[in-house]
């Protein structure tokens, strides 16, 4: 059964549980006053504070937001710092969500406002007191959020993006070149403005912090899902390549293969050689694959991989730095290197540095 989304009164009722929970552990605090949802002239303050410190009169001003998002943090603080300027008082601003990311505390420590999320992170700063405490995870729900941005439909428009991080695009333009509908490009715009990862321009929409959005990326990245076969050859060294390319070269018309992992990485940004050849293929490439390089299945001794994944998505984004060498992008080769064990993670930096580099 689904769980009814939290009513405003509910989540303000909870953030100032949570923080009278916090100061409560420091001996020199004492709350005198909580008024929720105060009668000010200035609307949007939802909580205000009464504090005692060291005897002293504190107030606080809390706006309470439903979601923590670094675009919805940053219009939060101005808002707060606008009431501060102008309310006549010594007041702290404090800005409230159900989870604040390591990115949108970084804004609220820019603003000189102290934070508290309910999952237990806070920063609050006043008189001779500093109150910091970090929490590790994410919280389920955002971790889903995130994860959906990544998801094989959401991750054809950001590998579209990623050819030219620079580029501005419409939706419609991206739900056509990334074979997907406008729905889930309108979600994807949503994510990436949402998190301050892409910005819109007269143009459209373009990528502002491409190297943020792969870090994320990665840190989420689950290798597609598929069959992954191994064989072997007898064919190596040049006799291998040349087959390989022939076979790449040609198969888009009667099925798609194409050079992944280390095997992509020789291309693009060669680090060391493996033994092994990783390939990406659909059925009709695999059969391609089997019969031009002379694959014979292998349960022990293997030297070629093939993964028939179940998103052909992956198909729609690749290069060819040699003739007939189709590979995958250096994007989506980077992420699969990144889960190929220390020897795939030091291949995947050289990539970056060597093909994954911009400049805002």
């Amino acid at each position: 059964m689904l769980k009814a989304p939290e009513s405003v009164k509910e989540l303000e009722n909870r953030a100032a549980a949570a923080f009278q929970e916090l100061v409560a552990e420091v001996p020199a605090i004492r709350v005198e006053r909580v008024e929720i949802e105060p009668a000010l002239p200035f609307r949007g303050i939802d909580i205000l504070v009464h504090l005692k410190i060291f005897d002293r009169p504190q107030i606080l001003v809390c706006e309470v937001k439903s979601s923590g998002q670094p675009r919805n943090v940053r219009e939060s603080l101005l808002q707060l710092r606008n009431y501060v300027a102008h309310s006549g008082h010594d007041a702290v601003p404090v800005l409230i969500a159900p989870y604040l990311s390591p990115e949108a505390q970084a804004l609220c420590k820019e603003h000189n406002v102290a934070f508290l999320d309910l999952v237990g992170n806070a920063r609050l700063a006043f008189d001779n007191l500093f109150i910091e405490r970090r929490v590790a995870d994410r919280p389920p729900a955002d971790r889903r959020a995130l994860r959906s941005l990544f998801k094989p439909k959401s991750a054809r428009v950001l590998r579209i993006m990623f050819r030219d991080p620079g580029r501005a695009w419409r939706v419609t333009e991206l739900a056509e070149t990334a074979g997907v509908s406008l729905g889930h490009v309108s979600n994807v715009r949503t994510g990436l403005l949402d998190r301050e990862l892409a910005r819109v321009s007269e143009d459209g929409l373009v990528l502002s912090e491409p190297d943020a959005l792969l870090n994320a990326w990665r840190d989420e990245y689950e290798a597609p899902e598929g069959k992954r076969l191994s064989f072997y050859t007898i064919l190596h060294g040049s006799a291998f390549e040349r087959a390989a390319r022939d076979v790449l070269g040609v198969s888009s018309g009667s099925g798609k293969a194409v050079f992944a992992f280390f095997s992509a990485a020789h291309w693009l940004a060669p680090f060391g050689r493996t033994g092994m050849q990783y390939f990406y293929a659909d059925s009709a490439g695999l059969e391609l694959l089997k019969e031009r390089l002379e694959l014979a299945p292998s349960p022990k001794g293997e030297n070629v991989t093939v993964t028939v994944p179940k998103d052909l998505g992956l198909f729609r984004d690749t290069v060819e730095p040699a003739p007939g060498a189709i590979c995958t992008s250096a994007v989506q080769t980077y992420l699969d290197l990144w889960v190929s064990g220390e020897r795939g993670r030091e291949a995947a930096e050289h990539l970056r540095q060597e093909k994954l580099s911009w400049k805002n």
